[in-house]
């Protein structure tokens, strides 16, 4: 089945969706880091253990991602 190529116009509205979830990805990210320094700066928490769970968060991630790809039969 062969799919429609978007007109011009769906292809600036494309655009503008993409640089909106840009916009929002950047304030997300700028939230989280000044509430990541605001913690450590209160000495709720250490960068080591902020570095430790990311760590070991991505582990996880990364193992949940290689067993999704490779089930075991």
């Amino acid at each position: 089945m062969k799919t429609k190529p978007f007109s011009p116009w769906e292809q600036v509205e494309l655009a503008a969706k993409l640089a909106d979830l840009k916009e929002d990805h950047y304030r997300t990210v700028l939230t989280l880091s000044a509430m990541l320094e605001l913690l450590v700066d209160k000495g709720l928490i250490t960068r080591e253990e902020l570095n430790a769970k990311a760590d070991e968060l991505d582990n996880q991630l990364e193992s949940f991602i290689s067993a999704s790809l490779h089930p075991m039969p």
